[in-house]
């Protein structure tokens, strides 16, 4: 996105691009003390984590024409995919870390249904009423990263 800014009298155009270019999720940095933190700000108790991943963990077939846009575009998908995985997986242990509760949803293997493109409308509301339903009957929170359910890490 083009950005059009004005400094030391003279007219730039900025290229913004998307912060999911350095990370999917975030938390805090990782180098703070957060029990410093807590202290610092009196908050009681200890808090909760939620996230909200827009996107599924797991990878999904798609056939690939031989053409090198066709591979760049999927490497460029399954390699954000695979850094936001990496970015759940570093909340999940800064949450480990500091003694706090980890909760994540996103979009479940069974929703099958895909998107015909950037806005696709019946998409995005398949993926709502799924959500919708799920959250009505009470939504189960995931405690960790799936792929960690089979040698979970114990958190203090």
């Amino acid at each position: 996105m083009l950005i059009e800014v004005e400094a030391g009298g003279k007219k730039y155009d900025e290229l913004h691009v998307d912060g999911g270019a350095t990370s999917q999720v975030f938390l805090y940095p990782i180098g703070i003390d957060y029990d410093e933190v807590l202290e610092k700000l009196a908050v009681p108790g200890r808090p909760e984590v939620y996230i909200i991943r827009n996107s599924r963990l797991d990878p999904m077939y798609q056939h690939v024409r031989n053409k090198l846009f066709s591979i760049a575009g999927r490497s460029l998908d399954s390699l954000v995919r695979t850094q936001g995985i990496g970015d759940l997986y570093r909340i999940y242990l800064q949450t480990c870390r500091d003694g706090l509760d980890f909760n994540l949803a996103y979009i479940p293997s069974d929703f099958t249904k895909e998107s015909e493109g950037e806005f696709d409308s019946a998409y995005m509301n398949a993926l709502f009423d799924m959500a919708f339903d799920r959250a009505k009957s009470g939504y189960d929170w995931e405690k960790m990263p799936p792929e960690l359910e089979e040698a979970p890490i114990q958190c203090r």
